[in-house]
């Protein structure tokens, strides 16, 4: 940790900042945004996150065997861009990402499944105008767990609204990506300063396998019970 950093987080910390959230016990994953506009490095909009795409990755085989929800976000407009507002003013590069055009699409390191939701965005947030919260409630989710880009735009909005919504917001460090390390470092500090759990993968992970343990536990305690049940049902039949 740098100068700043450490000196930052110890003023923060004496007036009551930077606390632990922690995890729920119903997880979701949520990728915001890493679609071919983002994640190809001669785009204007884009970045290097290879190694993002690779903890990512990860991340969705270990959410999709324990058969746990999966949200993706994508961003594209309508080709008068009349659905982007005041947006595409700020960032004029957004006038790539219409409708249809291949950079709208999930990059097919990470592509979606079948039963995934993936919900059209306009805007940073995730939750913004979309349908990402009601997905989230559907599925009894009370926890989300976030990657993509970038980290002082798209995922920052993400972490922000996640908490306001009500979700336990877990933001994987080595998982979400900037263009630029500057504002990756400053907005993944205030994020778990104010909003959010920062978190590597593999914390996530040993999260993951707390679950698995406890779901076992509960099984075993099943089938334990329907053992003797049954015994008792033989014995006094």
């Amino acid at each position: 940790m740098n100068d700043w950093r450490d000196g930052t987080l110890k003023q923060y910390q004496a007036k009551g900042f930077a606390d632990r959230s922690g995890y729920g016990s119903r997880p979701a994953l949520l990728v915001v945004d890493f679609i071919n506009g983002f994640t190809d490095p001669a785009s204007p909009l884009g970045g290097d996150f290879s190694k993002e795409l690779a903890v990512t990755a990860q991340l969705l085989e270990e959410f999709r065997r324990a058969q746990l929800p999966i949200a993706y976000t994508v961003i594209e407009y309508e080709p008068d861009y009349r659905d982007a507002g005041l947006f595409i003013k700020k960032i004029p590069s957004l006038g790539m990402l219409v409708k249809g055009s291949p950079a709208t699409k999930v990059d097919d390191r990470i592509r979606p499944q079948v039963g995934e939701l993936v919900s059209v965005k306009k805007y940073a947030s995730a939750f913004f105008q979309t349908n990402v919260d009601t997905f989230l409630r559907s599925n009894g989710v009370d926890t989300v767990v976030m990657t993509g880009c970038t980290t002082s735009g798209c995922v920052r909005a993400s972490a922000v609204d996640s908490l306001q919504c009500g979700y336990h917001a877990i933001v994987v460090r080595d998982g979400v990506g900037d263009r630029a390390d500057g504002p990756h470092e400053a907005n993944l500090f205030d994020i778990d300063a104010k909003y959010g759990d920062v978190v590597p993968m593999s914390d996530v992970l040993g999260y993951l396998g707390s679950l698995g343990s406890e779901n076992g536990h509960s099984e075993q305690a099943d089938e334990d019970f329907q053992r003797w049940w049954n015994q008792g049902s033989s014995l006094h039949g």
